[in-house]
């Protein structure tokens, strides 16, 4: 016997890549650049003011005996705080502002575009490539600002024989450029991937579903909960491990010669 299924839409996009579409909703532009707001920047501030708002209740009462939203926030203060110490050492925790807003700017992204209609800013590799760029930035310039020259003595460890060095150093120099776009990379990769899964197994319910094949449908549904869980896990994992890479990357900033 057909079962029929709790609910589906009657029509869905059967692009798995129509998702990420990105389409202006107000035309500006200066200079001959296309300056326009898009769906990809106003679900970008709608991440942020919702993380803006979490973070200002959690600090508006300040009690004694915190509320569930304040012990929340209280942890995440802590949990970053130790991050970034454990990592970076008690000198990064200079960056530890700049590390707690990178962490919930990327959570924030994750999870909103985890919602139905909603758009996954952190999808799409200009968003993740620029957050990876400005990491490596702050890492060199902060790197050369405090130890000068010496910050170069990253890329040739000490007690290394010279004759290594030849074939070391270059190794060096391609890892350590190629961690901004390991790092944009890695972020993007996995949200795409994500949501496409997620937006398939929806699709095969339709499409099973619209062929009569009620029953079978089921199969591709009920494999959507765990999915879906497993994607908000991973929403979360992603903002954390790109928030401690950036820690082990300051930490070569701050001590090049570790």
């Amino acid at each position: 016997m057909n079962l029929p299924l709790p609910v589906f839409l009657p029509q869905v996009a059967t692009d798995p890549i129509h998702q990420f579409k990105i389409f202006p909703l107000i035309d500006w532009s200066a200079g001959g650049y296309n300056l326009a707001f898009t769906n990809s920047s106003s679900w970008m501030l709608v991440s942020t003011v919702l993380v803006l708002g979490f973070l200002g209740m959690a600090a508006s009462r300040g009690s004694l005996i915190p509320n569930r939203i304040q012990s929340l926030g209280e942890m995440s203060y802590t949990f970053i705080s130790d991050m970034v110490r454990s990592t970076a050492g008690e000198e990064g925790l200079k960056f530890f502002p700049f590390v707690f807003t990178l962490f919930f700017f990327i959570l924030g992204a994750n999870i909103v575009g985890m919602f139905p209609y909603a758009f996954t800013t952190t999808s799409h590799i200009a968003v993740t490539g620029a957050l990876a760029v400005v990491v490596i930035l702050i890492v060199v310039g902060y790197g050369i600002y405090k130890n000068g020259l010496g910050f170069f003595g990253l890329f040739a460890p000490h007690g290394v024989p010279l004759p290594v060095m030849f074939f070391l150093v270059p190794i060096e120099i391609i890892s350590f450029l190629a961690r901004p776009i390991t790092l944009g990379m890695r972020l993007f990769a996995n949200m795409l991937a994500g949501h496409i899964m997620l937006k398939l197994l929806a699709i095969f319910v339709v499409m099973l579903a619209g062929a009569g094949l009620t029953a079978v449908a089921w199969v591709p549904y009920v494999l959507l909960i765990p999915i879906t869980a497993l994607e908000f896990l991973v929403a979360f994992l992603q903002a954390y491990v790109f928030a401690l890479l950036t820690c082990v990357y300051l930490k070569d900033a701050i001590h090049p010669h570790h």
